[in-house]
């Protein structure tokens, strides 16, 4: 195995602890409730979507530690926080230390979007770096998978106190994710933006292709960096107009296609198509096999089909599925296997399409000066519209039928359509810096002389 490749699997178990510390609280939720008398209200808050919240600071203040201590020293921190987070859960006492703690470990979710995919990026070459980011996302829905069927081992095994079991086993995979995250060197181009240590960039370059040209790639990052130097633009200076929009619609559009919504809310939706609870229980563990399949199918063309085409599949894919759910909710004609197959369709829709591409995308688009703040742009928009969403649909699926709601995401998902055709562009196969040079404003002292140079030639 390829020393890049290692290193990309490795980062990106962040992605696992990511999907695993995010869907193991499902074990947790109605004994948690019971034992400390908790109204619904005070459970939704402290205990269900503290994790939530947790994500959003992680993901608005990630670029922070990325780039003051390091891309590898940040991904260390967030082994230590989801440790911390498992052993104080398991431990808690009461609500709020079991809130804090919680707190802590979606402030690690949060920040591993942000620090994995930019790491990954940086080290991956052009050819290969959409497949290996996207590793970060098949480990969250991976790890996603293997929490349930942990929390389901769990608890046949333990009568009394199974959910502190099940939060607490995260503890294996935690620490040994931190003992695997110190074997990796750090990014190259981290150690050129913030060290100006361009022998340490050397080293680590060599020993991702020994036989790559080093000096020519540590020339072409140098250059990129002198160029944003001589710009001295803000983050939201017109100079990264165009990433910054790019960045918040595929993260945007993410959660507006219905996807969290469909994850936290399958059962009752599928309860509400007339199917039964035990049926809608065995559906939604259906939801959550094709979602790792096609995250897998997703993964394997990423860097043959490019993003944008298969966005245009993912974006055919939901407006057939959510056009017909709604017709079916609309109709009343709910009978059937029609609404869990059409739902497959969505899960496969989106795994491989914006779930395959959101983080690889976010982490291309930006250059290397601001990757890691442009990262937290895009994982905060990201993360807020999940909360917004978590928290607004219980109210929208009490006051409106099923067919307005599909129908509402099916009418995001054409506009989605239009951001592909006009708008989005292909990054497959491109270096980060020439995608710099394609999607950064340059100075406006720059471009009059490129025009004066033009002339006069």
């Amino acid at each position: 195995m390829s020393r890049i490749v290692q290193w990309s699997i490795t980062v990106a178990l962040a992605g696992f602890l990511f999907g695993f510390d995010t869907a193991v609280i499902s074990g947790a939720d109605q004994p948690i409730q019971a034992l400390w008398g908790l109204s619904d209200l005070q459970h939704g808050l402290l205990i269900m979507s503290m994790a939530l919240w947790g994500t959003v600071i992680g993901a608005i203040g990630g670029n922070w530690p990325t780039d003051r201590l390091g891309r590898r020293a940040t991904l260390l921190l967030i082994g230590m926080l989801y440790l911390v987070s498992a052993i104080g859960s398991a431990l808690a006492t009461d609500p709020y230390w079991f809130s804090l703690f919680r707190l802590l470990g979606g402030i690690g979710v949060g920040i591993s979007s942000v620090a994995a995919p930019t790491y990954i990026s940086e080290i991956a070459p052009a050819k290969h770096r959409g497949t290996l980011v996207a590793l970060y996302q098949f480990n969250v829905v991976f790890g996603i998978l293997m929490a349930f069927i942990s929390n389901y081992v769990v608890g046949g095994l333990f009568e009394t106190n199974a959910w502190r079991w099940m939060l607490g086993i995260e503890i294996v995979p935690a620490l040994l994710y931190t003992l695997l995250i110190s074997r990796v060197p750090r990014s190259p181009r981290w150690l050129i933006l913030h060290r100006g240590d361009t022998q340490g960039a050397r080293e680590v370059l060599l020993r991702l292709d020994p036989a790559a040209d080093v000096d020519a790639q540590i020339a072409e990052i140098q250059a990129a960096e002198d160029s944003e130097e001589r710009a001295h633009a803000g983050f939201f200076s017109g100079r990264y107009r165009l990433p910054i929009l790019l960045a918040f619609l595929i993260a945007f559009f993410n959660q507006l296609s219905g996807i969290n919504f469909i994850i936290y809310y399958a059962p009752r939706v599928l309860e509400a198509a007339e199917l039964g609870a035990n049926t809608a229980l065995l559906s939604t563990a259906g939801i959550g096999l094709v979602n790792l399949v096609f995250t897998m199918l997703g993964m394997a063309l990423i860097d043959r089909l490019g993003r944008r085409t298969l966005l245009y599949i993912g974006s055919a894919g939901y407006l057939v599925s959510l056009v017909l759910i709604s017709r079916a909710f609309f109709s009343g004609e709910l009978g059937g296997l029609d609404v869990p197959l059409l739902l497959g369709l969505f899960i496969a829709a989106h795994a491989m399409s914006q779930g395959a591409i959101i983080w690889v995308f976010i982490s291309e688009v930006f250059p290397n000066h601001v990757r890691a703040r442009g990262q937290s742009f895009g994982s905060s928009v990201h993360w807020v519209c999940a909360a917004l969403i978590a928290l607004l649909m219980p109210w929208v699926l009490g006051t409106f039928s099923g067919g307005p709601v599909f129908a509402f995401f099916a009418v995001m998902m054409a506009l989605q359509l239009v951001f592909v055709m006009f708008l989005m562009p292909e990054t497959k196969g491109v270096s980060l810096e020439e995608l710099q040079k394609r999607l950064v404003r340059e100075p406006q002292g720059k471009r009059e002389a490129s025009s004066a140079a033009a002339q006069r030639a």
